[in-house]
């Protein structure tokens, strides 16, 4: 792609969130989410590949559905209570329409269908992209009106999301699919405390893109795409493929690394609130997704690949690991001694 072209498609994405998450008006936050969508399909199909074609039209027509569902639900607040502003939502018709318009942007079950698929057909960094940085502004629009949510319906999708996503991950093969799998089921655990603690969503959501960047930097690095190829990285970067296996248990939430941090604080909250029935159903539920993550750490670092397997060997070569992705690796595994300073959060 164009570098001139490539420079202008990521301005609009930085500018489509910035004007998403600092509105006040629906027509704002509408008008944000568009540009993000219009900027990243070329990024989506840049490859001319038909999957990517395939990819880049799943993406553009659940998120044209999504974002007519939000301007409805935002035009028939207006018509009932004549109010524009995004902390004024309380039509329960209105709730119910921006909740499906809002579950079907971030890929919640029961509308995650189109997930795993765009991610497949997408090149790695913009996978990276619609797992982390396009799932801001959605989250954001949650965090402002959390308060006007209905709490059964999220608790619901929340947990069929920690499901699915634990349950469809166990099959996969493909690494962008199994990621796929992760970030729905990481979704439930940020929903189903959307009501209760909406600033604990936000922290849950940036600890998960933090080592969801990691780890695709760390593929992408070794250009990896499958198990296969991904039992014979550490003859390529020993040293990243280590820390790798390391981050990949961090995604999983296993103390003492940094990914066991939020989930750590959303089963206090929920203990909290005297919902312990939900935190045992959706921690036994993360137990799923706890098999795919040591499968991928297993194949990484402690297997040799066998002499069956279609892919050749490679010599260990020098080459030099990024400052970004040993920066996002280490602080993926080291900061969980912040939840002190995190808990005093107001």
């Amino acid at each position: 792609m164009n570098p001139q072209a490539k420079l202008i498609f990521s301005m609009s994405l930085l500018l489509g969130t910035t004007i998403t998450i600092t509105s006040n008006h629906w027509m704002m936050a509408w008008t944000g989410l568009e540009i993000n969508t219009l900027a990243v399909l070329p990024l989506i199909s840049k490859s001319h590949h038909p999957r990517a074609i395939e990819a880049s039209t799943k993406y553009f027509l659940t998120q044209a559905a999504a974002s007519t569902l939000l301007l409805f639900s935002s035009m028939s607040n207006a018509w009932f209570t004549g109010q524009w502003d995004i902390t004024q939502l309380t039509h329960p018709m209105s709730c119910m329409l921006l909740t499906t318009a809002i579950s079907m942007k971030l890929g919640l079950v029961p509308f995650h269908f189109w997930f795993p698929e765009v991610l497949q057909g997408s090149s790695l960094m913009t996978s990276l992209l619609l797992a982390t940085i396009m799932k801001f502004p959605p989250t954001a629009l949650f965090f402002l009106t959390s308060y006007s949510l209905n709490p059964t319906l999220l608790s619901m999708m929340a947990i069929a999301s920690a499901a699915l996503g634990g349950w469809m991950g166990l099959n996969q093969t493909q690494i962008r699919k199994i990621l796929a799998f992760s970030s729905i089921s990481h979704l439930g655990w940020m929903t189903i405390i959307l009501i209760h603690s909406p600033k604990l969503t936000l922290i849950t959501f940036y600890l998960y893109s933090l080592t969801t960047a990691a780890i695709f930097l760390a593929l992408n690095s070794t250009n990896t795409f499958k198990l296969s190829t991904l039992m014979t990285t550490w003859s390529k970067i020993p040293a990243l493929t280590a820390t790798l296996m390391l981050t990949l248990l961090s995604l999983a939430g296993l103390p003492p690394l940094t990914g066991f941090l939020p989930k750590w604080l959303i089963i206090q909250e929920l203990t909290k609130q005297e919902l312990t029935a939900t935190a045992t159903i959706i921690t036994l539920l993360s137990l799923l997704g706890l098999f795919f993550y040591l499968r991928l750490a297993y194949c990484a670092t402690i297997t040799i690949p066998p002499n069956s397997v279609n892919h050749m060997k490679q010599w260990q070569i020098n080459k030099r690991i990024s400052t970004l992705t040993s920066t996002f690796t280490m602080l993926s595994i080291l900061l969980l001694p912040l939840s002190p300073t995190i808990l005093t959060i107001p």
